[in-house]
């Protein structure tokens, strides 16, 4: 079932296999609520792939709300709710073969690639995300979209579905 995808773009040339079946054979303990098409669709990274697309399925950027520059307004909450990618450098959050950094890493993930120690650590990462589950739902009252907005923006680039809590 392994194929080979060869990424060229700006920030890398780089291949990859792919060792599971689209969107499935998770880990058990990762169960995000948006795949990468949703997220997309919610224009959660506006200017993500810098027009690098060609990786993924045309289908996930059918209907994405995208823009050739950082723009909130976009998201779905119309916050920014975002840190540069050089401020994720600095804290160490990227790993070499993601240079742009979480999401890349779930996309690539979702397509079906496998690398055990880094996805161990990006699903940790992932399960940290809850406690602000937990603070959305302590402070608001359910389906209130706008309470805490930056809260919930962040959620959703990390495929927590927000709008839900």
């Amino acid at each position: 079932m392994s194929k080979t995808i060869t990424v060229i773009d700006t920030l890398q040339n780089y291949q990859y296999q792919l060792d599971a079946p689209e969107g499935r054979q998770f880990a058990d303990d990762f169960k995000p609520d948006l795949t990468p098409r949703q997220m997309l669709e919610l224009g959660v990274f506006s200017h993500y792939f810098e027009g690098e697309q060609a990786e993924f399925p045309a289908k996930w950027f059918a209907h994405a709300r995208l823009s050739a520059i950082h723009d909130p307004k976009i998201n779905y909450f119309q916050v920014d709710a975002s840190q540069t990618r050089e401020e994720w450098q600095r804290k160490g959050w990227i790993y070499a073969e993601d240079p742009r950094g979480w999401f890349q890493w779930y996309c690539r993930y979702y397509l079906g690639r496998r690398i055990p120690s880094e996805d161990t650590r990006q699903i940790n990462r992932w399960k940290n995300m809850s406690r602000h589950v937990s603070q959305v739902k302590k402070y608001c009252k359910a389906g209130d979209e706008l309470c805490r907005p930056r809260q919930r923006q962040a959620l959703l680039h990390w495929a927590y579905d927000s709008r839900k809590l």
